[in-house]
C-alpha cells in the first residue's frame, strides 16, 4: 500500500483565487478519504512562508512551532471559511488524510480552513479578505 495517494484529485486554475486549486476527479460522500500523504518537517519560519503547513498542536504550550512540506496535491487546497474537506494530521507518523466534510461532486474545487489562518503573519491579508 502506498503512503501517498492523490489519484482522485487534480490541480488546475482555481475558481476561488488567481492561482491554482485542487479538484475532485470523482464524487465523494461525507467522511470519504480523498487523499493521503506524507509530511516532511522543514526548518524555516512558517509565520512568514505560506507554502508550508502548521505541523504541531498550538494548543499545547510545550510544543514549539514545526512546519512541514506535504506530498501530493495538499499544497493546492485553498482556504475557505465554509470548507468541504478537512486535513487530519498525524504528528506521530508525519502523515495526513484529507476527508470530505460533506458530499462532493466530480470536478468540485476542494478547500479547507487553514489551521493557522487566524494567527500566521503570512495569512493576515487573506484572513482580512475572508472575514470581510
Amino acid at each position: 500500500m502506498s503512503l501517498i495517494d492523490c489519484s482522485q484529485v487534480y490541480v488546475t486554475q482555481s475558481k476561488m483565487t488567481d492561482g491554482f486549486g485542487a479538484f475532485s476527479k470523482q464524487k465523494f460522500k461525507q467522511h470519504d478519504i480523498i487523499e493521503i500523504g506524507l509530511a516532511y518537517i522543514v526548518e524555516l519560519d512558517g509565520n512568514t512562508n505560506d507554502h508550508v503547513f502548521t505541523w504541531y498542536e498550538k494548543s499545547n504550550p510545550l510544543n514549539s512551532p514545526k512546519w512541514a512540506s506535504c506530498s501530493g496535491c495538499a499544497t493546492y487546497y485553498n482556504t475557505s471559511l465554509n470548507p468541504n474537506v478537512k486535513m487530519i494530521r498525524d504528528f506521530e507518523t508525519n502523515t495526513f488524510k484529507i476527508i470530505a466534510l460533506k458530499d462532493i461532486e466530480e470536478n468540485e474545487e476542494l478547500h479547507h480552513t487553514y489551521k493557522s489562518l487566524q494567527w500566521r503573519e503570512c495569512f493576515n491579508e487573506l484572513n482580512h479578505i475572508l472575514n470581510n
